[in-house]
């Protein structure tokens, strides 16, 4: 199993998956925001920045799969990523079913030098408060979909990073 994995996450179509994901992930949500007039909140903005975090390793990914040091760092970030993501997901969940309360502002809460908000508010920018999402099919929701999602994913990237350091190579 180890060797699968292995073999796996130093692929180029492994890192193309994750990109291809990652883009998906984006654009499904754009779709809910512009055609079907969706709002993201703020948690759902942070998971966007959460994919992108991630479209962008599996590019980095895309050019370093002949460098195990590198492979290893990305897996970690990979992994890192994908829990960031399934904390959000969570967050997301439990403000939608009432599990916590908290104020959920409608500002992004990044600093100056990370305004993706005001770099690309088309995509970044919180457009309404928390509590809500949408459903999806079969009475599933956004939140839901995506913990469990974030979950499969968190599982994935983590028995890739533990092969990763179990490689003989």
């Amino acid at each position: 199993m180890t060797d699968f994995l292995n073999d796996l996450g130093q692929r180029r179509i492994y890192w193309t998956g994750l990109i291809v994901l990652g883009l998906v992930l984006e654009a499904a949500a754009l779709y809910y925001q512009y055609v079907l007039d969706e709002w993201p909140c703020v948690l759902c903005i942070h998971i966007r920045i959460w994919i992108l975090g991630f479209i962008l390793i599996g590019v980095v990914g895309l050019f370093c799969v002949y460098s195990i040091v590198v492979l290893r760092l990305l897996h970690g970030l990979s992994m890192i990523t994908m829990l960031g993501m399934l904390e959000r997901s969570y967050a997301v969940l439990a403000v939608e079913r009432g599990w916590t309360f908290g104020d959920c502002d409608m500002e992004l809460g990044m600093p100056a030098w990370f305004a993706l908000d005001k770099w690309f508010p088309a995509i970044f920018e919180v457009q309404t408060s928390c509590g809500y999402t949408p459903i999806i099919f079969f009475n599933i929701t956004m939140a839901e979909i995506l913990l469990v999602v974030s979950a499969l994913l968190v599982i994935m990237t983590t028995a890739l990073f533990c092969a990763s350091w179990l490689n003989r190579t």
